[in-house]
């Protein structure tokens, strides 16, 4: 802003008035004091005093206080103008000495080195001795009320409430180390559970049973439930003779393949060394209701109930009516009298329970070390023969 003073003999005032900065103080605002007198039609004076008055939101606390010390000695200067014009010229120098002591101290507040030089300059050459040493007293006051002079440093133990910064600082001065917030965490990414089936157990293979006997395992159950589980399908008799129709039977739960049991016993009946040689007989499997000959097999406790009233002791088989029962402790274990030859002791079983469906009775061994008889119980014992499983060896 501008502050322009005008006056006559009797009356003067102030105006507002741009203008540029002054030469003097290349880095003053845009704004200066301009005071001018003017003694009826003349000038009384022809120089224009100008000095720096900074926006009043800009101003230091020091500055500011200094400029409203200025500002108050114009507004005296101009009330004194009003009761007395004859101290006019009075008051003139007085607005000017304020003004530019005002531009002085605010110009030392923003600017104390540049601003420095140029007051030395213009109080040399143009105020007293005395007034020189109050302009350098107040410019001294503004740099050390806008805080460029650094403060004296704090004693020790003495209490800082803040610093610039904002931090507090502990009873000796030292301030702590500012506390950095840890960095947000990435969001998790969430992966969608993807439901898998749970794969299908796979079958085990089921077992292959062995060709001779149909044995899928070697358990031995001492009792089952008795129920009987017929070989589906039939065979045709192989060769001439008599045909005798068998039908054969497992119990359930035994580890037996039925078919491949029921393959074993026929092809053991129609062998050359079996009873079509003795007999002149063959035979033909059946499934049907009525059969020539039954072959079963079956658990210790249900062998005993089907030999009954003979007594198998859970150890033997028989041979009654039409029925061939064969223990499957036997069939699987063999037996200890006839040695360890398990397929040839199976192939006894079957000839020798048959046997006794044909009509045949047991046999005693006819000399030690001959073949026994397939009548000879072999189970028991050989009777000093050599074991033997077919009618004609």
């Amino acid at each position: 802003m501008t502050i322009l003073a005008t006056g006559s003999a009797r009356s003067w005032r102030f105006r507002r008035q741009p203008i540029r900065r002054a030469s003097i103080w290349p880095n003053w605002p845009e704004t200066a004091v301009i005071a001018t007198f003017r003694m009826g039609h003349g000038t009384m004076d022809g120089v224009e005093h100008r000095v720096t008055t900074p926006d009043r939101a800009a101003r230091p606390s020091g500055a500011g206080a200094a400029v409203g010390a200025t500002g108050g000695a114009v507004r005296a200067a101009r009330h004194r103008a009003r009761l007395r014009p004859e101290g006019s010229a009075v008051a003139l120098v007085l607005c000017l000495g304020a003004g530019m002591l005002g531009g002085i101290v605010a110009t030392a507040s923003q600017e104390p080195e540049a601003s420095r030089e140029a007051v030395a300059g213009m109080v040399d050459q143009h105020l007293s001795a005395e007034a020189a040493a109050v302009v350098r007293d107040v410019v001294a006051a503004a740099e050390r009320g806008t805080g460029r002079v650094p403060p004296p440093a704090p004693q020790v133990g003495q209490v800082l409430t803040s610093d610039d910064d904002g931090f507090e600082a502990d009873a000796a001065g030292v301030r702590p180390a500012p506390t950095v917030s840890p960095a947000p965490e990435a969001p998790t990414a969430v992966v969608p559970k993807i439901a898998v089936p749970a794969p299908e157990p796979t079958p085990s293979a089921a077992p292959v049973p062995d060709p001779g006997s149909g044995l899928t395992g070697t358990t031995v159950e001492p009792a089952l439930s008795g129920e009987l589980v017929i070989a589906a399908g039939g065979t045709e008799p192989p060769g001439p003779g008599k045909v005798w129709t068998v039908r054969v039977e497992v119990e359930k739960g035994l580890p037996v393949d039925v078919g491949v049991f029921a393959d074993a016993v026929l092809a053991t009946l129609n062998d050359p060394r079996g009873w079509s040689q003795v007999d002149g007989v063959t035979f033909a499997r059946t499934d049907g209701d009525a059969p020539d000959a039954r072959v079963v097999l079956t658990s210790p406790a249900t062998t005993d109930t089907l030999c009954a009233p003979l007594d198998t002791g859970g150890h033997l088989s028989c041979g009654m009516g039409n029925a061939a029962v064969l223990n499957f402790g036997r069939w699987v274990n063999g037996a200890e009298a006839f040695g360890d030859d398990v397929v040839t002791y199976r192939q006894y079983l079957v000839n020798h329970e048959v046997g006794h469906v044909l009509g045949h009775h047991h046999a005693q061994c006819p000399a030690p070390g001959a073949l026994a008889p397939v009548m000879v119980q072999q189970t028991l014992s050989t009777g000093g023969c050599l074991p033997n499983g077919w009618p004609r060896p």
